[in-house]
């Protein structure tokens, strides 16, 4: 019988994280999470967010076990979890519409063009005034906000040469192409941070 997947690190950063969400996700929409993984921030935010419709997705490979975790929660705001990859067609061609977006630790994951594409998709897929939340390490200004953050870029160099810690300001480059404005950046425990955007309001002319 499968185990059900376990991550020390959603156990570790989950309410640190819900008290930035809670104060971002205000409003009653779906809330889309790009890298669900075990599916533990999906059941914990869902739970304590009921306004919240959210709306897990990850690589096919993860599905099975998130699963577990969402038929354990049984919470009615959890929407069936979708198969995505952000370097896939439907990422970037598909018909869906978003008005709220979360991913924790993806962008040192994937590979830089991979990270470029999911800001396409940003740019394709979210509505105006539409809230994202993006959780990680990152450097800035090209340098390692800690030892703790240097080596744990060089493991994952070491597993993938394409991952890697990125750059704060290269990540804000992409999220302004991609019409997204920085609300806030919040410091969080060990050595993380929260990028806050929302997708631009344009304004028609008088």
């Amino acid at each position: 019988m499968a185990h059900k997947p376990f991550s020390q690190a959603c156990e570790n950063n989950k309410a640190p994280i819900f008290r930035v969400l809670q104060n971002v996700f205000t409003e009653a929409v779906t809330v889309w999470e790009i890298g669900s993984g075990t599916g533990q921030h999906a059941c914990h935010f869902a739970g304590q967010l009921p306004h919240l419709a959210w709306q897990p997705t990850d690589l096919a490979e993860n599905i099975a076990g998130m699963q577990m975790w969402l038929d354990e929660a049984a919470l009615a705001n959890i929407n069936p979890p979708l198969i995505l990859d952000v370097t896939e067609p439907v990422w970037l061609l598909g018909d869906f519409a978003i008005d709220a977006l979360f991913t924790a630790n993806t962008l040192h994951i994937m590979a830089w063009h991979s990270v470029q594409l999911f800001f396409s998709g940003l740019a394709k897929h979210l509505n105006a005034g539409a809230k994202v939340c993006i959780y990680g390490p990152f450097n800035y200004q090209q340098c390692y906000t800690s030892e703790s953050n240097a080596q744990f870029d060089q493991w994952l160099k070491s597993r993938d040469p394409l991952s890697g810690i990125r750059d704060f300001e290269a990540v804000a480059a992409l999220a302004l192409q991609a019409g997204l404005v920085l609300q806030d950046d919040v410091a969080m425990p060990a050595n993380n941070r929260l990028l806050v955007f929302v997708k631009h309001i344009e304004r028609e002319a008088a």
